[in-house]
């Protein structure tokens, strides 16, 4: 029946569901401000959201720790060790590539490019011989293009 009435239906044959369907407006009676704040809770399923990476200690927590570190407990190290660029599966098509973790972007695609262009038959007066490395090299690529690496 629409909003504020999910779950209750109308009973219409389908020449009468089309007609209802053409008229109807879901967002009907409500203001451009509470469509707008809708459509964006819409990208998220209505569901909460927050901030990611968001590093907040209230007062409270620092003080906390604080006199934790006083009484003796071992500090944590000032920097943390840094978080790998890929993940295991990224890393593993970087190494079939021949580059390191720390490959960027552009440095990748010029990589796969390179030995496209040496690796391929057309390239090798049809020798056929790499095209397996090839086949590897070509879905590497492909998976780091998965995972956004490239």
């Amino acid at each position: 029946m629409g909003r504020l009435r999910e779950g209750q239906y109308f009973c219409f044959c389908l020449d009468h569901v089309r007609e209802y369907n053409a008229t109807y407006n879901y967002f009907n009676g409500m203001s451009d401000e509470a469509v707008l704040r809708y459509q964006k809770d819409a990208l998220t399923g209505h569901r909460p959201t927050w901030k990611m990476g968001a590093n907040r200690q209230d007062e409270y927590s620092h003080t906390t720790h604080e006199s934790f570190y006083a009484r003796g407990a071992n500090r944590p190290p000032q920097h943390a060790p840094k978080a790998p660029k890929h993940g295991v599966v990224a890393r593993k098509a970087l190494h079939v590539l021949g580059l390191d973790d720390e490959a960027a972007a552009p440095e990748i695609k010029a990589r796969y490019k390179d030995l496209v262009k040496r690796l391929h038959p057309d390239a090798n007066s049809g020798d056929r011989s790499n095209e397996e490395r090839l086949r590897e090299i070509i879905n590497a690529y492909n998976t780091l293009r998965t995972f956004r690496a490239v």
